[in-house]
């Protein structure tokens, strides 16, 4: 089942390496540790404020928190720790409406339209950027390369492991995603956290274990192989284009179930990457 950070580009945007102060390859990701052009003071503005900029652009605010220096969140600026990160993505159809709006699906890439967003609410506020894709510049966090981002998820806001192996948040189900987060130098004040417990603890059925009709999830794994090769016959169709079986099997958060377009969207990308992993079957091009 697709993530949904797709791929690493998007509509227009200029290279990456004057905006974030860093290096773009594209192969390695993004280095991170994008340094804000702004210098922002707590006084002029809230969290609120930000939240509301960035509903304003179509994405889903996915709460916030406090660093400590085991969440591996990188600084701000040199000498200057973050001490407030917001996490922000999408649940429900605000996101693909603003994306689609403004780009063309079938020829833009919403990974860099998601970098283009949020690196210009990051400038009007002074926040430093990262993303999903984003690499340490110069150490691992964990043993990975990558920025935590699972980890800040669940410092963020009531998600849960699911048997699928992603995330289930305690409103928006399996129907939400990451797209990058906000550093700030500030300590910005926070709401307090509302405590939600794992809708999969009282789901006595759980369908979306057999719901797959190739058992790609069983034992705690996922078999992408498995999942691929059925996308590559025709029986697969309705994955493709409607999301994964198992997802929409889940009862959760079924308000903010994706629509045809942004779930086809998701599994065609899903597909091309993963598509190499299998070979020799008797198929119908997606």
């Amino acid at each position: 089942m697709p993530n949904l950070t797709d791929i690493k580009s998007g509509c227009n945007t200029p290279p990456y390496t004057d905006r974030y102060h860093g290096t773009h390859n594209q192969e390695d990701g993004y280095v991170t540790r994008a340094e804000p052009r702004l210098e922002a003071h707590s006084s002029w503005f809230t969290l609120s404020d930000v939240l509301d900029a960035l509903r304003g652009v179509g994405m889903t605010p996915r709460g916030a928190f406090r660093p400590v220096p085991d969440d591996g969140v990188p600084d701000v600026a040199d000498g200057q720790p973050a001490r407030t990160l917001v996490l922000v993505g999408n649940a429900g159809p605000d996101m693909w409406q603003a994306f689609s709006a403004s780009c063309d699906p079938d020829h833009e890439l919403l990974d860099e339209w998601s970098c283009e967003i949020l690196d210009d609410v990051g400038r009007r506020y002074g926040a430093a950027t990262h993303f999903p894709s984003n690499r340490y510049a110069t150490t691992s966090y964990d043993k990975s390369p990558y920025l935590p981002f699972q980890r800040w998820a669940t410092r963020a806001e009531p998600v849960f492991g699911s048997p699928l192996g992603i995330h289930i948040h305690s409103e928006y189900g399996l129907w939400h995603g990451y797209r990058g987060a906000l550093a700030f130098s500030q300590l910005l004040k926070l709401p307090k956290r509302v405590g939600a417990g794992n809708p999969c603890e009282v789901c006595l059925e759980q369908p979306c274990l057999t719901a797959c009709p190739v058992d790609a999830f069983s034992d705690g794994n996922y078999d992408v192989p498995a999942c691929v090769s059925q996308l590559l016959t025709p029986s697969g169709q309705d994955c493709l284009q409607r999301a994964c079986r198992a997802r929409r099997a889940c009862p959760n958060g079924r308000d903010y179930q994706y629509q045809a377009a942004q779930a086809s969207f998701h599994m065609r990308h899903f597909f091309e990457k993963h598509k190499g992993d299998v070979s020799g079957v008797d198929h119908v091009t997606p």
